[in-house]
């Protein structure tokens, strides 16, 4: 596709100043976000459908401390349910979601957590979301590994015995397109059992390519599920058409991906009505690929470079741990991964309860796996990172940590034959 959208932030013209103060006061100047761009792959699918309407119909201020009750109490969680733990009258019980969450974790997943590790390969994009380090106006070190500079953080990384990585770019098919991606993920396929992708939404085909190459899931985070909401945070690129990343995680299990994972953006919108689409959009596609492996992701916006725009304390420890716990009650068999934007205490006690995946060892930087695993000094420009990091243990520190809880680190489970 046609790079249109891409700038290089350190050169800004007065031109490109001039669009982004339009795009930011004259609604007018920007493109319809619920049309697709031309080369975006329309699917049928009754999943959006549904995941808004309950989402818009959501009162999340009409549940009593009695609708909660009979939730906790009830064995199998439903879709009412859920939105009563969901809401705010579902705050005093946390300790008792806790409880019931746990229990609902032993019975799935036994007492393991998995490990995994992410790399930024490129921080170049084309979208201009406000709220994002890597977005095209903001003025960072841009860099793009190429593949040697990928192999070597490759092995860097393997050799402190990690067996999963996501792979990361930028939004840009123009720095980082699809054969790119297809190179790193046969890198990674040498290195370690598991290959997961966290990139721009693309078509069936490019994800059952990427597949043939040894991707084996995909995470899109939908970042926030109000459209109108969407549309004032995600001003211009091809992130902005909001259907297309909607349908994402469905194009990829379509093109043959094992799995599937999915987040909003919690803090961006009202995070009760995201929490809620987000654990429904996993909901209906778990009925319609049942053979599929699904996850949820829960972050909280985290700050960045240049964010005056947003608050990152929207939403507080006490009821991110809720939506955690309510997750779990009502989708028992999903994963949850609590990231590295959290601190080591909050990711230490939610994992023996609720959460099943965190990452360790983690940058958000691009290039410097070296320097942080080692010590020694990587020579050349680093890339900037997407957003700060809370707890920065590495694979050993984390992996001690949680045999220390009496829980099972678990580096990988699958065998390919």
């Amino acid at each position: 596709m046609e790079n249109q959208f891409f700038v290089d932030s350190r050169y800004l013209s007065p031109e490109a100043l001039e669009r982004k103060h339009r795009l930011e006061t004259d609604p007018s100047s920007r493109t319809n976000h619920m049309e697709y761009l031309p080369g975006m792959e329309q699917i049928e699918s009754d999943v959006c459908r549904k995941v808004m309407e309950q989402m818009h119909s959501y009162d999340y201020d009409k549940y009593t401390a009695r609708d909660v009750r009979a939730a906790l109490d009830h064995e199998t969680c439903t879709m009412e349910d859920f939105k009563a733990l969901l809401s705010p009258a579902a705050e005093p019980f946390v300790e008792e979601m806790a409880q019931r969450a746990g229990l609902e974790t032993s019975r799935h997943f036994g007492n393991t957590v998995y490990l995994f590790t992410p790399l930024y390969i490129a921080n170049y994009c084309e979208n201009y979301c406000v709220y994002c380090g890597f977005n095209c106006y903001n003025h960072i070190n841009r860099m793009k590994l190429t593949l040697e500079q990928v192999e070597h953080e490759m092995q860097v990384i393997a050799a402190s015995g990690m067996e999963e990585i996501l792979i990361l770019t930028g939004e840009s098919r123009g720095q980082s397109d699809v054969s790119y991606i297809r190179e790193a993920c046969k890198l990674a396929r040498k290195y370690f059992r598991m290959v997961g992708l966290e990139i721009y939404p693309v078509n069936t085909e490019e994800y059952r390519f990427l597949h043939e190459c040894g991707a084996d899931y995909v995470t899109v985070f939908q970042e926030t599920y109000d459209a109108d909401k969407y549309e004032t945070l995600h001003l211009s690129g091809h992130k902005r058409v909001w259907p297309y990343r909607f349908d994402a995680q469905e194009r990829a299990l379509r093109g043959g991906m094992r799995g599937v994972a999915f987040s909003a953006l919690l803090g961006l919108s009202d995070f009760r009505k995201d929490a809620l689409a987000s654990a429904l959009h996993v909901y209906y596609l778990q009925r319609k690929y049942p053979h599929a492996e699904m996850s949820l992701s829960c972050p909280r916006l985290r700050p960045i470079v240049n964010n005056d725009k947003i608050n990152p304390l929207d939403v507080h420890e006490k009821q991110l741990c809720q939506i955690i716990c309510a997750y779990r009650i009502f989708l028992p068999y999903v994963g949850i991964t609590v990231s590295s934007r959290e601190s080591a205490r909050f990711r230490n006690g939610i994992v023996k309860f609720a959460a099943t995946k965190v990452s360790a060892g983690v940058s958000t930087g691009i290039g410097d796996h070296e320097s942080k695993y080692t010590g020694k000094e990587t020579e050349g420009v680093q890339g900037d990172g997407q957003f700060e990091i809370e707890d920065d243990r590495s694979l050993d520190v984390m992996y001690q940590d949680i045999a220390s809880e009496g829980l099972q680190p678990v580096l990988n489970d699958y065998l390919y034959v």
